[in-house]
C-alpha cells in the first residue's frame, strides 16, 4: 500500500512538474514600493513578459523552473518556481535607476530611455524634501530646464495664480494630466504685462506638492493622443499611494537679502508651511487611502526703493491744516467751478495757508491776493512735497509701492484613493480642494493726484486687491478587465475653479466722503466635467488601445457692486451720456475724479456671462515591437467641438536600439489647441465720455457686435505640425544615462490679445479707410478696443539635453548628478492675419505689437540648464543645485546703449521703437544639508539663491531723441523726452519680465517625521 501511494505521488508530482502553470507575483524595492516595467523572464527560454504599473506579472512556467527579475539600477534576481505565487524583492545595484513612465503610451511601462519620445520623470518627494521651493510651480523651474514659471508683481490677478511654460510655447499650449486624467484650467485669463499674456494656464499651485510622488513631463506633441492643448507636452501628476504611513513636514523660512524690506536689508517675506501625509489600506489587498493635508502662511516681500517726484501739492499743505483744525475743505465742493461755497472755500485757504510756515513770502501773497478760484489755483500750483514731508513727519518710503511677493495664505487638501472589487475590477478616485487668499497692490495714488480723495486717505493710499481662489476636483473611475483580455478604465472627472476680487484700502473718488473703502468687484469661474472610456489589449508584440471621451466646459463671469463700476456726479446721480460736465466731480485743480473702485474696476453687468460648450473625441493608439529593437506608435484621434467643429490629428514614433545601451527615437505629428472659452468670452469695458457721448474702451469678447464690425473673425482652433529626433544612451560602465532630443514646433493662427485700436478720429474724407472705421467704431459705440484673435502663425525650434549618473561608492556614500540643459526660439513666421478695414487705417502692428513680439520671443530664458549634485553619507546629505536662467528682453524701449536716441524701424509703414533692454543671464544657486535622526526624523536646513542674485538692475529717468518718420525714413532729429522705466524708483527690477523673480536668497529649515 505505502509503494502504491509513493507511486502515485511520484507520478503525480512528475505531471505537475512536466505541466505549465500561471505563475503570478508582484515585484518590490526594498521599500516595497512596485517596481513597474521589470522583465521577468523564464531562464533557459524566450518566454518572458513586464510588470504592470502596480509590479503585477504572471507568466506561465514549470515546477522547478527560474524566473529571473531584471529592473535597470537594481540586482538581478532569480527564483525557483515552486508553485503558483512568486513575489521578488530586488535591492539597488548601485547603477544610475531608470525612472518608468505610462505617460505618452498606452501600452506596458517603459524606462524613459527606452520610450519613443523625451520623458523627464521628477521625484517630487525627493526634491521637495531638499529644496527650499515648497510650490509645484517654482520646485519645476528650478528642476525642468524646459519648464518656465515666474511669480509676477503689480499685474492684477498674475499676481496670485503663475503663468507656467513648457518649451517656451504658451500657458495654455502644455496639457496638465492628474493621475492620467485631465486637468482642468484656472478661471484667470492672463490680460496684464506679463509672460503669457492672453493665455489661460493650469493653476499647478492647487495641488499641495506634498501630495505628489512623482511629475512625468512628456516634452512632446501628444494632442492624438491626449487631445487639446498639448501641442508643447503634457505634464503627467502622479499622486501619492503610500499606506501605513504618516508623513508630517514643518517648514520655515524668510527672505535674509540686502534687498529686504525696500532695499534696507534685513528679512521679509516668511513662509511658514505645515504639510500632511497620511496612507492606510482599506482591509484589502492592493487598496489604499492616502490623504495630504497643506496649510501655507506666506509674507510680502518689498523690492521698490524710496518713492521720488511729487506727492504733496500746496493744496494738500492747506487742506491739512484745515483737517487738523475741524474744517473738511474739500466737502465744500464736489465740482470746484459749480459750487455756491467759493467765498468760504476762498477764505478757508487764506485762513490757513499761513499755518504752512515753509511756503515763501511770495507765495503767502499769491495766496491771498487770489480772489476767484481759477487765481487760487493758480497760486497753490507747486509742488510741496519737501514741506509737508517734514510736516507730516513722514519718509518718502511711505509712499512706496508693495513691489515684489504677494501675500498668501492658504489651505489645501487631496485624496488618493482605490479598492479592488475583485480580481478583475478596481474602483479608485482621487481629488481635492485649495482655498487660497492673496494680497497684492497696484499703483500708489498720491495725495497730488486726482485719482485719490484725500478727505479719506490725507496721504494718498496703496489700494490692495485681495483675491479668493477656489479650487475643487473630483475624479472617480472603475478599471480592470473585461472579455478575460481586456483592459478597460471607465471614468469621470470634474473640475472648478473660480478667481473672485475683493478690492480694499481704496476708494471710488466720485462718491468722495460717501464711497465704501472695501469693494465687491466680481469674479471668474470655470468648470470642466471629463469623462472616458478607454480599452487596450496586447496581442503578443501589438498593443491596441482605443477609446472615446467627452467633455463639457463652462466660462462665468460674475459682476461687481455697483459702486465698484459706476462713476457718479456731484448728486450721486450715476454719470451718463448726459451728465453735463458742471456737474462732474474734480478735484480742487479742476481734474475729472475717476469713477470705479480704484485700481481694479469692477465687472459690469453687461460684462456678466454664463458660457458653455461641449465637445467629443474617438481616439486609437498602435504600438507594435516590430522587432527586439524596433519600436513603432502610432495614434489617430478626432475631436469635435460644439462651437467651432472638428479636428483630426494624428502622430507616429519609432524608437531603434542600436544596441542594448544605444536608442534613437523620433517623432511627428499634428496638433490643435481649442481657443478656451475665456479667450472667447472674455470682456472687461469702461465707459468714457467723448463730446458728452459714452463710448467704451477695453477688452471686447471675440463675439461681440465690436468684433464683428471691426472685421474680427470668429476664434478657432490652433493647429500645429511638430517633429522630434533624438538619442538615448546607457554607460553602465560610467553609471550614466544621456539623452538629447531635437525639436520643431510650427503653430498656425495661433490666439494673441491684441494691443488697443483707436478711433482714428477727426474730419476724414467720406468713403476713405479713415471715415469706414470711424463709422464701424461708432457703430461699436467704442473709441478703443482690445480684441483675442488668430492673429499669427509660429516656428519654434530647440534641443533638450539630460544627463543623469548614479553611484554608491560604499561606506554609506552615494552619490547623484544630473545634468540637463535647453535651448529654444520662438519667432513669427509669415503675414500677420488682421482684419481689412484695421490693417487699411495702419493699425496691423497693433494686432500683433513690438510688445507682444517681446513677450512671446523673448521674455522668457531662451537658454537653460541645471546643474544638481546629492551626496548621502551615513546619516547625512547634502544638496547642491546652480541653474543658470539665460538672458531675457523687456518690452519697454529706452537708451540702452547711451548715444542719445532710442533706435527704431519701420514695420508695416509706421515707426516701431526697437532698442529694449535685455537682462542678462545669471546662475542661482540651491545649498542644503539634511541630518537624518532616524529613520522617521530629518532636519533639512539650507538656502535657495545662497548668493543673493537679482537681475540686472532697471532703467531710471532717461532722456533720449525717438525715432520718427520723415520723408519716408528714420529720423532722430526730434525734441529729446524722459522716460523713467523704474516708475519714480518703484521697480527696482523689471516688473514685465524675471527669469527667477526679484526676491533675493531664501534660508529655511524643514523637520520631517515618518511613522
Amino acid at each position: 500500500m505505502k509503494k502504491l501511494l509513493f507511486i502515485l505521488t511520484f507520478i503525480f508530482s512528475a505531471g505537475l512538474t512536466a505541466q505549465e502553470i500561471k505563475v503570478s507575483g508582484i515585484v518590490t524595492d526594498d521599500s516595497n514600493a512596485p517596481l513597474p516595467g521589470t522583465s521577468v523572464l523564464v531562464q533557459g527560454t524566450t518566454k518572458g513578459t513586464t510588470t504592470d504599473a502596480d509590479g503585477k506579472y504572471s507568466i506561465s512556467a514549470k515546477i522547478g523552473e527560474f524566473l529571473q527579475f531584471t529592473f535597470v539600477g537594481m540586482e538581478t534576481k532569480t527564483l525557483k518556481v515552486t508553485g503558483t505565487t512568486l513575489n521578488a524583492k530586488l535591492a539597488e545595484s548601485g547603477l544610475a535607476l531608470q525612472d518608468v513612465v505610462v505617460l505618452g503610451s498606452r501600452s506596458a511601462p517603459r524606462t524613459v530611455t527606452e520610450s519613443a519620445v523625451p520623458i523627464d520623470v521628477i521625484s517630487i518627494k525627493e526634491i521637495s524634501s531638499q529644496g527650499a521651493q515648497v510650490n509645484l510651480n517654482q520646485i519645476l523651474n528650478m528642476v525642468a530646464p524646459s519648464f518656465t514659471s515666474n511669480t509676477a508683481t503689480v499685474a492684477d490677478g498674475t499676481d496670485h495664480i503663475d503663468p507656467a511654460q513648457l518649451r517656451g510655447l504658451g500657458p495654455d499650449q502644455v496639457l496638465v494630466l492628474v493621475n492620467g486624467k485631465r486637468r482642468h484650467t484656472s478661471s484667470l485669463v492672463n490680460i496684464n504685462g506679463s509672460p503669457g499674456r492672453g493665455s489661460v494656464g493650469t493653476d499647478l499651485n492647487a495641488i499641495p506638492a506634498f501630495a505628489i510622488e512623482k511629475i512625468e513631463v512628456l516634452r512632446d506633441g501628444a494632442s492624438a493622443q491626449y487631445g487639446s492643448d498639448a501641442i508643447a507636452g503634457v505634464i503627467n501628476i502622479n499622486v501619492k499611494k503610500d499606506t501605513n504611513k504618516f508623513d508630517i513636514a514643518l517648514f520655515g523660512g524668510s527672505h535674509f537679502s540686502k534687498a529686504s524690506n525696500d532695499h534696507r536689508g534685513g528679512n521679509d517675506g516668511n513662509n511658514v508651511q505645515i504639510d500632511m501625509n497620511y496612507g492606510t489600506s482599506l482591509g484589502k489587498e492592493k487598496s489604499f487611502i492616502n490623504a495630504t493635508a497643506s496649510f501655507q502662511l506666506r509674507g510680502q516681500t518689498g523690492r521698490a526703493k524710496d518713492a521720488t517726484g511729487t506727492l504733496f501739492s500746496a493744496f494738500n499743505a492747506v487742506e491739512q491744516r484745515a483737517v487738523e483744525a475741524g474744517t473738511n475743505i474739500n466737502a465744500l465742493f464736489g465740482n470746484i467751478d459749480n459750487t455756491t461755497n467759493t467765498t468760504q472755500i476762498l477764505g478757508l485757504i487764506k485762513t490757513y495757508a499761513p499755518q504752512v510756515d515753509y511756503f515763501t513770502a511770495g507765495q503767502q501773497t499769491a495766496i491771498l491776493g487770489a480772489t476767484s478760484i481759477t487765481q487760487m489755483q493758480s497760486a497753490l500750483n507747486f509742488d510741496a512735497t519737501a514741506g509737508e514731508l517734514a510736516y507730516r513727519k513722514l519718509e518718502r518710503s511711505a509712499f512706496n509701492m508693495a513691489v515684489g511677493q504677494s501675500s498668501l495664505q492658504s489651505g489645501q487638501f487631496f485624496l488618493n484613493a482605490a479598492y479592488p472589487i475583485n480580481e478583475n475590477l478596481e474602483v479608485y478616485a482621487f481629488g481635492g480642494t485649495s482655498y487660497r487668499e492673496g494680497e497684492a497692490a497696484g499703483f500708489y495714488r498720491r495725495p497730488n493726484q486726482s485719482r485719490a480723495y484725500t478727505a479719506l486717505y490725507p496721504n494718498g493710499f496703496l489700494p490692495e486687491i485681495h483675491s479668493t481662489i477656489n479650487d475643487v476636483s473630483a475624479a472617480a473611475g472603475l478599471r480592470g478587465n473585461i472579455f478575460e483580455t481586456w483592459n478597460f478604465d471607465l471614468s469621470n472627472t470634474y473640475g472648478q475653479n473660480t478667481f473672485d476680487y475683493t478690492i480694499e484700502n481704496t476708494v471710488n473718488t466720485t462718491l468722495r466722503e460717501q464711497s465704501p473703502t472695501e469693494f465687491d468687484a466680481g469674479g471668474l469661474g470655470f468648470s470642466q466635467n471629463t469623462t472616458n472610456f478607454d480599452f487596450s489589449r496586447k496581442f503578443d508584440k501589438l498593443n491596441v488601445a482605443f477609446g472615446a471621451e467627452y467633455r463639457y466646459e463652462n466660462f462665468k463671469i460674475n459682476e461687481g457692486q455697483p459702486e465698484s463700476y459706476n462713476t457718479y456726479d456731484i448728486n450721486g446721480g450715476i454719470v451718463t451720456a448726459t451728465t453735463p460736465n458742471n456737474i462732474k466731480v474734480t478735484d480742487f485743480y479742476g481734474s475729472f475724479r475717476p469713477g470705479s473702485s480704484q485700481v481694479f474696476p469692477g465687472f459690469k453687468p453687461v460684462n456678466a456671462v454664463d458660457k458653455g460648450r461641449n465637445s467629443a473625441a474617438i481616439y486609437a493608439d498602435l504600438e507594435y515591437d516590430v522587432t527586439e529593437k524596433w519600436l513603432l506608435n502610432g495614434a489617430l484621434r478626432y475631436e469635435n467641438y460644439s462651437d467651432f467643429g472638428g479636428t483630426t490629428n494624428y502622430k507616429l514614433a519609432s524608437r531603434y536600439k542600436l544596441t542594448d545601451n544605444i536608442n534613437l527615437r523620433g517623432a511627428i505629428s499634428t496638433g490643435f489647441r481649442a481657443p478656451s472659452l475665456h479667450q472667447i468670452y472674455f470682456n472687461s469695458t469702461a465707459t468714457q465720455f467723448v463730446g458728452g457721448v459714452p463710448f467704451e474702451v477695453g477688452t471686447f469678447s471675440n463675439d461681440s457686435p465690436a468684433a464683428k464690425l471691426l472685421g474680427i473673425p470668429q476664434l478657432k482652433q490652433e493647429e500645429s505640425q511638430s517633429a522630434s529626433i533624438g538619442f538615448t544612451a546607457k554607460i553602465p560602465e560610467a553609471n550614466l544615462t544621456l539623452t538629447a532630443d531635437a525639436y520643431i514646433v510650427n503653430i498656425d493662427d495661433r490666439v494673441v490679445l491684441t494691443d488697443q485700436f483707436s478711433r482714428p478720429g477727426g474730419n476724414p474724407t467720406p468713403g476713405t479707410p479713415a471715415a469706414q472705421l470711424n463709422t464701424l467704431f461708432d457703430s461699436a459705440n467704442a473709441t478703443a478696443a482690445t480684441f483675442f484673435a488668430n492673429a499669427i502663425d509660429t516656428k519654434s525650434k530647440g534641443i533638450d539635453v539630460v544627463i543623469s549618473h548614479k553611484r554608491n561608492i560604499g561606506n554609506g556614500l552615494t552619490l547623484k548628478t544630473d545634468l540637463s540643459g535647453t535651448i529654444s526660439k520662438t519667432t513669427r513666421v509669415g503675414d500677420i492675419h488682421a482684419s481689412p478695414i484695421l490693417e487699411a487705417n495702419g493699425q496691423i502692428n497693433r494686432y500683433y505689437s513690438e510688445t507682444s513680439r517681446i513677450y512671446l520671443e523673448e521674455a522668457v530664458p531662451r537658454v537653460k540648464a541645471n546643474l544638481t549634485n546629492s551626496l548621502s553619507v551615513n546619516k547625512f546629505d547634502f544638496f547642491l543645485r546652480n541653474v543658470y536662467f539665460g538672458e531675457v528682453t523687456d518690452p519697454n524701449t529706452v537708451d540702452v546703449n547711451g548715444d542719445g536716441r532710442i533706435e527704431g524701424a519701420i514695420i508695416n509703414g509706421q515707426i516701431v521703437e526697437t532698442e529694449h533692454p535685455v537682462w542678462g543671464g545669471k546662475v542661482i544657486t540651491d545649498l542644503s544639508i539634511a541630518y537624518n535622526f532616524t529613520k522617521s526624523a530629518k532636519i533639512v536646513i539650507g538656502a535657495n539663491n545662497i548668493f543673493d542674485i537679482y537681475p540686472d538692475a532697471n532703467y531710471g529717468p532717461s532722456t533720449a531723441i525717438k525715432p520718427r518718420i520723415v520723408n519716408g525714413a528714420v529720423d532722430y532729429t526730434a525734441a529729446p523726452t524722459t522716460s523713467d522705466l523704474s516708475n519714480s524708483n518703484q521697480f527696482t527690477y523689471s516688473r514685465n519680465v524675471s527669469q527667477f523673480g526679484q526676491n533675493g536668497r531664501f534660508v529655511f529649515a524643514r523637520l520631517s517625521f515618518s511613522f
